[in-house]
């Protein structure tokens, strides 16, 4: 039978969590507080999901009569249990801060009953980015094939989802739902970012958008396109500062093809067109069309051939 020497793994780990207490929680660590949960959240969002679209998300064989009486349950189920963990970030949130102030049971109930009051309109907004998706993409023979299959709208709906929460004062629920979506598809999109309605990411592996980005209405993008920050301004002791604008700004009907990189608080007006792999760190006029450089081809001969 094999043999761990389990007691020293114990102890080195022991020391290990030490040594990071001590370098990153001076004041000591933060006793008797839990930590949001993603298996709770990824748990939740199922159940919301199945709460926006019961007959295409929810439990397999429900009928159409039975459709409201599941949407009643599994909401229920699903705010009751976000509830827990909303009180869990905020008591967390309050003790690295150290405060004190404030009810945090009556925080929670009111954030979390503001969510659930939102949910109608954000399965507006989702069925505007399954619509887009549909109608930008040949290949797309029912908006159920959307729903069902796109790695693009399963990423949004993760989205609108966080992005709730992250205006509810909730960003590290936010972050964790939205880095659900991040592990499945490959699409990295920060739940501060803002995104109008028919939002289209057509194949999407790779994407990446940055947590002060402002997309307007009717944007599409192509795998693999960054919307990211150009450079990361310090404070006097070094450290990064937090929140300043620092990624693009996309107004509406504008279109970025594969593999191009957006880079800093620039603007590229309506109906822009950028074209694939283009590295972009400039505005760009509403209408304009811009494209990599052209290719050149060349034929060298063999060595010493003078032709």
């Amino acid at each position: 039978m094999a043999h761990f020497d389990i007691g020293a793994i114990v102890r080195d780990l022991h020391d290990a969590r030490q040594q990071w207490r001590q370098a990153h929680r001076p004041a000591g660590e933060v006793r008797g507080i839990e930590f949001p949960s993603r298996d709770a959240l990824a748990e939740i969002v199922a159940q919301l999901k199945g709460v926006l679209f019961p007959m295409r998300l929810g439990p397999p064989g429900l009928r159409r009569e039975s459709e409201d009486i599941h949407v009643a349950h599994a909401l229920d189920s699903a705010l009751h249990s976000l509830l827990r963990q909303v009180q869990i970030e905020l008591h967390y949130s309050a003790a690295l801060q150290q405060r004190t102030d404030g009810d945090i049971a009556s925080q929670a109930l009111a954030a979390t009953q503001a969510f659930g009051a939102a949910l109608p309109d954000v399965r507006v907004q989702v069925d505007s980015d399954v619509l887009a998706a549909y109608q930008g993409d040949p290949a797309a023979r029912s908006v159920d094939e959307v729903l069902l299959c796109y790695p693009g709208v399963l990423a949004m709906i993760h989205y609108r989802l966080a992005h709730r929460l992250y205006e509810l004062g909730l960003p590290l629920l936010a972050r964790i739902i939205s880095e659900l979506a991040h592990a499945a598809t490959g699409i990295d999109i920060h739940p501060g970012a803002k995104i109008g309605a028919g939002f289209f990411i057509d194949h999407g592996t790779g994407v990446v958008i940055g947590e002060t980005a402002v997309i307007g209405q009717r944007v599409r993008l192509y795998q693999a396109v960054t919307l990211g920050a150009k450079r990361f301004p310090t404070n006097a002791d070094g450290s990064l500062q937090k929140g300043l604008p620092r990624h693009p700004i996309l107004e509406d009907d504008v279109v970025i093809y594969a593999g191009a990189t957006v880079l800093g608080r620039i603007t590229i007006g309506k109906g822009a067109v950028i074209g694939g792999n283009v590295w972009l760190t400039h505005d760009v006029a509403p209408g304009t069309r811009v494209a990599q450089a052209a290719s050149r081809e060349e034929v060298f001969g063999a060595p010493g051939d003078p032709s």
